[in-house]
């Protein structure tokens, strides 16, 4: 079989690697419009369950990735200028691109190279048996295919995504109120000397604060004041940071012809709950067990979306929540931190009294302790 996958993404890299390593003899060509060391971002971040997933299936990779990783066992959050940690909620983190040069060297060990600052046509991609779409959020090939029945909505708040110099004990959410109104920002650290800083506000504040007509320098200037104390001296870094609208992408059909979807081309979840790149590995894990547990194409795509997109929509639906309440934060900042601190972990509607007991003790203690 000839495979084609369009994208250079961990969903790209990370199935050209999957299905090369358990069939060498097969043909795959991975095409990535942008230069090898070219990425948007910072850090990307992943749960200690999204990790025990991706162990399940390929523990070697997971190996390979996890000595690269900053890792703790509580979360923080900043309201008021109190601290309130949240025990008990794992998370690890790597630089984006380290993420990417650590795949690509995996797909490399089996034999595939990708073809870098190449864009391959519709015309070109007619040669193949199969065609992965992982070219993400923009989706050319997703865009030239109405059939996969597309909807794209935009999230109402506004973010802009930094870097910084500050490493971060925790995954930590710091909210604050200034002469424009309120922001948040989520920072956690990816590597030793450094830390992903994602600001985010609502319209009013957007337009009170005149973001729009600002530079990105002034911008990230601006930035710097209004988080001064959280960033204790150190500066924001940017790489294309931009105000932003986050975009819901869902898709009705997960395939047409011979295209597969995945990842970002094929669903979008908010970073919220710091689960993109995690659903992006486990579609491309979906995908090739499919392709190996049906005799044709055809049949194998429509395994993959009957049985991954009841997983994908839970997790999608929950990020819809989770959105929700960011979008109103600024209400939610109403409420003194303790409280507030558990308006936060039940926002995705997944978590109850008994799981929080289970998994924060300590938190839970404070936080009966304050209602009594």
């Amino acid at each position: 079989m000839k495979i084609a996958v369009a994208g250079g993404g961990p969903a790209g890299l990370y199935f050209a690697y999957l299905w090369k390593r358990k069939h060498p003899s097969a043909q795959i060509e991975l095409f990535e419009q942008n230069a090898a060391g070219a990425t948007f971002g910072f850090g990307v971040v992943f749960s200690d369950r999204a990790l025990d997933f991706l162990r399940a299936d390929d523990p070697e990779t997971v190996a390979a990735i996890v000595p690269h990783m900053e890792q703790w066992q509580d979360m923080t959050l900043v309201h008021r200028g109190e601290r309130v940690t949240i025990d008990g909620v794992g998370f690890s983190a790597i630089g984006r691109l380290e993420l990417l040069q650590l795949l690509q060297a995996r797909a490399a060990s089996v034999g595939v190279v990708p073809k870098f600052e190449t864009r391959v046509s519709e015309a070109e991609l007619k040669k193949f048996d199969l065609v992965v779409a992982a070219d993400g959020v923009n989706s050319a090939l997703r865009a030239a295919h109405p059939q996969f029945q597309t909807s794209t909505d935009l999230f109402r708040n506004k973010f802009i995504w930094f870097g910084t110099t500050k490493p971060f004990e925790t995954l930590t959410q710091t909210f604050i109120e200034c002469e424009y109104g309120t922001l948040n920002a989520h920072h956690y650290r990816y590597a030793p000397d450094k830390s992903t800083f994602i600001i985010e506000c609502d319209r009013t504040t957007f337009a009170r604060a005149n973001f729009a007509a600002l530079t990105e320098q002034d911008n990230k200037a601006l930035c710097e004041r209004l988080f001064a104390q959280t960033l204790d001296g150190h500066e924001l870094i940017s790489n294309k940071s931009v105000w932003r609208d986050f975009p819901w992408i869902w898709n009705e059909r997960w395939s047409h012809e011979n295209i597969a979807l995945v990842g970002d081309a094929l669903h979008t979840a908010h970073f919220s709950i710091g689960s993109g790149t995690r659903l992006a590995l486990e579609d491309s894990i979906a995908l090739s067990k499919a392709l190996q547990g049906e005799a044709n194409v055809p049949a194998a795509l429509a395994r993959y979306e009957r049985e991954r997109k009841p997983v994908v929509e839970k997790i999608v639906n929950a990020s819809k929540t989770s959105a929700a309440w960011y979008e109103n934060f600024s209400e939610h900042m109403k409420l003194a931190p303790i409280e507030f601190a558990m308006s936060y972990i039940r926002r995705s509607g997944r978590v109850d009294d008994v799981r929080l007991r289970e998994m924060s003790p300590e938190f839970m203690m404070r936080y009966e302790a304050r209602r009594r």
